[in-house]
């Protein structure tokens, strides 16, 4: 299908969990894709774009059983929010956004973004398939000269980078004074398990209070009968840092097939934590606090 001259695909269904996640949950990993006639991509996309609007976000978000959501930019948007932030305006108490952005951008036109619920930038080294930087990504070195005007704003930074490059960076980087938060579970190499070095430094890192972790494991395998080499990895964030966790879906799956089902996703955390007072903080209580949302709604 296409929209317009955009190359579309239908967004991948959501089931609902068999267990109902806690009240206040937040799935802190999705993104927004269009409506296409009113944000087309700005930039060469090397993927079809799932049709993915507000509308249907907002659905998906409702068949899983969030109350809250996080939106990440996609590379196709490169720097313009645009579509995030009309998709923040219809549900300004449920949804947060993390823009990219390099240092060029002026301090008015960042406080808008912060003022329209923008809460964090997305900082990628992380190689597309062919080894080319994925269009419209930033990488590491912006972080550095955007640090300043961040803290101001009270911005953090969500890191997009394999293990070994985060382990690489991450003293730097935690430097700066702005908080960071690590995709996909900091894209260890499975096979390497919870003991390989890259891996066990973040972890180890994580007594540091401005560091966190998105418990995102669908990047991290070659599909559903794979999570379980990912399991030991994640048991050992829950055991070191459950106050530093939050947990997301990824959903629509950009470049993932067959795409997960984020239902599936939802419960495989809920029996991976195995504890309803850790369920509650890591899906509910650790992104009220990262991704401000207010005290009324964290009740």
């Amino acid at each position: 299908m296409s929209g317009g001259s955009v190359m579309t695909v239908p967004a991948p269904p959501v089931s609902a969990p068999a267990r109902a996640l806690p009240c206040g949950a937040c799935d802190a990993h999705s993104h927004v894709f269009g409506p296409f006639d009113r944000f087309p991509p700005t930039e060469r996309s090397i993927y079809a774009l799932p049709e993915a609007g507000p509308e249907i976000h907002s659905a998906a978000r409702d068949r899983l059983g969030v109350a809250r959501g996080v939106l990440t930019q996609p590379a196709p948007y490169a720097n313009d929010p645009g579509a995030m932030l009309a998709a923040i305006a219809g549900a300004p108490e449920s949804l947060r956004g993390i823009a990219v952005t390099d240092d060029s951008i002026d301090d008015a036109t960042l406080a808008r973004w912060r003022m329209g619920g923008i809460v964090g930038l997305r900082f990628t080294e992380m190689r597309a398939p062919s080894g080319e930087r994925y269009p419209g990504s930033v990488g590491f070195a912006a972080l550095e000269a955007l640090a300043p005007r961040m803290r101001e704003l009270s911005l953090h930074a969500q890191l997009w980078a394999s293990a070994s490059q985060l382990a690489e960076h991450l003293p730097g980087l935690l430097r700066l004074g702005v908080p960071l938060v690590i995709d996909h579970m900091g894209c260890p190499d499975p096979k390497e398990g919870p003991d390989g070095p890259a891996f066990a430094g973040i972890v180890d890192l994580l007594g540091d209070g401005a560091l966190w972790i998105k418990l995102v494991i669908c990047r991290l395998s070659a599909g559903e009968s794979d999570y379980a080499r990912i399991r030991p990895l994640h048991d050992r964030l829950v055991e070191r840092a459950p106050h530093r966790l939050v947990w997301g879906s990824d959903w629509p799956y950009i470049r993932i097939q067959p795409a997960p089902d984020a239902g599936y996703l939802a419960n495989l955390a809920q029996d991976w934590i195995d504890d309803s007072g850790l369920i509650r903080r890591i899906l509910a209580a650790n992104p009220a606090e990262l991704y401000d949302f207010n005290e009324e709604e964290r009740a």
